[in-house]
């Protein structure tokens, strides 16, 4: 039966999409059937960027470390960079231009100019190694990329990528960081491309079961409708706070401690937050106590991040030192939280609420949401699909979608998902269905009220902290090595991570090899949070299934149990 909470919500959001409303929604022809949009969202991002930063002007938005810039200066200053990518860098619409960067404001700036001049914003992973950068680089076809200094020299060491590199100083003023864009030519004046909802405008990268990352590329229409499906949303729990008399008279502000290339920092986070004229904290690297410090002093309302990053500040020996009462919500995603860890945030922060999202990169992060008493009722639950625009079902293998209560695939079809994999149509094909759903991997069922509870992974990853690891890459490079013979890698449980990499490795006869010396092979050829927390080393060989295979699940459970004790 319904909670009191989703009755609540859905009678406002109801209102909020009805025919005449703002959020009226209208339709398009995708796999054969008509999928809901929202009218009234902007064509592009183009055009979202000018709206809403004309509209907050000189609100803060903006702040890292001294600097304080409104959304009319950011907008400002990314509409220069459009212009000098057009006339000084020659990008044209469809072009790929890469950004490689820390958290800070001159990769907002990029972005948004990247999305102004018509190129497609390919989001590198700031946490890769050289080969890694330069794989993404040319699977993607990339023809410039816009780094700072430690990734550039990164992909300066692997070579061959045949992109042009621009590197910037992001730690200076922003007019400074980005002046490197403008020193060919173009700006405020120069011309851009009028663009439509049909035109390509990014890529994010996310690994799979296969190996090598892939690169999801979406349409600007994709993506503008995702950030509204989550601003609907946003604007129906603001109505509810209005009826219980506890809305904040504070601008809306959060904390920005999560990767830019992420999609949760990308769509629900930076994305949302032009429409909703919230300011955004930079932070460049975690650090509980510093987000601790900035959130008291900025008076954040809204705090996102992989579970561990609210656990860490709900435990903290100095969190009693810092004011976090304006601070309404400790969202997560990437993770489940553990139920405890639940109860305890909504017993122990002083008013500020857990909520938890599930959402995927191919999803441009819209999926499902649990919220406030919904969430401490059913805290094992993701909760329900996100209105109005998902449509989620479980499916069987075949497509099939399951009836409630059974275990399946959790499958996600709305006009927000991506259109498909670069290069890769196997990989597209084996992902979408024909009726349009994306196959998320992740095995789970409905509950009575429509609850999404997950229960399994169908894909040979690992989520450590929110950031997939494909085990089939961790057991490349390990192959790599001339001394092992077999390797095997799954995840194992950890309090704040969740699951981080273990491995067992198989020598071959005559090899010697300790753990310390494996993993300072491995560092070079993989990023840190690849590497296996924990290696054992197997005098024989590997179990086998009768197809030959490996058995990776009897090996992780005997490897699990061993952590464990």
């Amino acid at each position: 039966m319904p909670s009191a909470l989703d009755l609540r919500i859905r009678a406002v959001l109801d209102r909020l999409v009805s025919d005449g409303a703002p959020f009226a929604l209208t339709g398009i022809e995708r796999f054969g059937r008509t999928l809901p949009m929202i009218a009234a969202a902007p064509p592009t991002l183009a055009h979202y960027f000018a709206h809403f930063c004309a509209q907050h002007g000189d609100t803060p938005f903006l702040v890292a470390g001294d600097e304080r810039l409104s959304f009319a200066q950011t907008y400002a200053a990314a509409r220069k960079v459009a212009g000098g990518l057009v006339e000084g860098h020659g990008v044209r619409r469809g072009d790929r231009v890469g950004i490689a960067m820390r958290n800070a404001p001159a990769w907002i700036v990029a972005y948004m100019g990247v999305l102004m001049a018509g190129g497609v914003a390919t989001l590198l992973n700031g946490w890769w190694q050289g080969n890694e950068l330069c794989d993404g680089i040319t699977d993607t076809g990339t023809a410039l990329v816009i780094a700072d200094e430690p990734r550039a020299l990164r992909i300066a060491e692997c070579g061959g990528h045949g992109a042009e590199l621009v590197t910037l100083d992001v730690s200076a003023p922003i007019d400074e960081a980005v002046s490197p864009l403008l020193a060919r030519g173009g700006g405020a004046e120069t011309a851009l491309p009028e663009l439509t909802g049909d035109d390509l405008a990014t890529i994010l990268f996310t690994s799979g079961s296969t190996g090598l990352s892939k690169g999801a590329f979406s349409d600007h229409r994709g993506v503008v409708q995702g950030v509204f499906n989550y601003l609907v949303n946003a604007l129906a729990m603001l109505e509810l706070q209005m009826q219980d008399g506890v809305q904040s008279s504070l601008q809306p502000a959060a904390l920005l401690n999560v990767p830019l290339f992420h999609v949760t920092a990308e769509v629900p986070l930076m994305l949302q937050s032009f429409a909703m004229g919230r300011k955004l904290v930079l932070m460049p690297k975690w650090d509980a106590e510093e987000a601790m410090r900035l959130m008291q002093d900025e008076k954040c309302t809204y705090f996102v991040g992989v579970p561990l990053m609210s656990y860490e500040i709900m435990t903290h020996p100095n969190r009693g030192k810092y004011d976090l009462s304006t601070v309404q919500a400790y969202a997560a995603g990437g993770a489940a939280r553990p139920p405890e860890h639940v109860k305890r945030l909504e017993d122990e922060m002083g008013g500020g609420h857990p909520l938890l999202g599930y959402g995927l990169t191919e999803t441009n992060a819209v999926g499902c949401g649990n919220i406030g008493e919904n969430y401490l009722a059913k805290p094992a639950s993701t909760g329900p699909a996100s209105p109005p625009l998902v449509d989620l079902a479980i499916l069987d293998d075949d497509g099939n979608a399951l009836p409630q209560g059974e275990r399946g695939e959790i499958s996600i079809r709305s006009v927000c998902n991506f259109l498909g994999y670069w290069n890769n149509a196997e990989a597209t094909r084996a992902a979408v269905t024909p009726d349009g759903y994306f196959r998320s991997g992740d095995i789970g069922y409905l509950d009575e009220d429509g609850y999404v509870f997950i229960v399994d992974r169908k894909k040979d990853i690992i989520i450590r902290g929110g950031e997939n690891i494909s085990c089939q890459e961790v057991e490349a490079a390990l192959y790599e090595h001339e001394a092992v013979a077999e390797a095997a890698v799954f995840g194992l449980a950890d309090e704040r991570f969740g699951e981080v990499p273990g491995a067992v490795v198989h020598l071959r006869d005559g090899s010697a090899l300790d753990a310390d010396v494996l993993l300072a092979f491995l560092r070079p050829r993989l990023a840190a949070f690849k590497l296996p927390a924990r290696i054992w080393f197997s005098v024989e060989a590997l179990p086998r299934l009768g197809t030959e295979k490996i058995d990776k699940v009897g090996l992780r459970a005997k490897y699990r149990a061993l952590a464990a004790g």
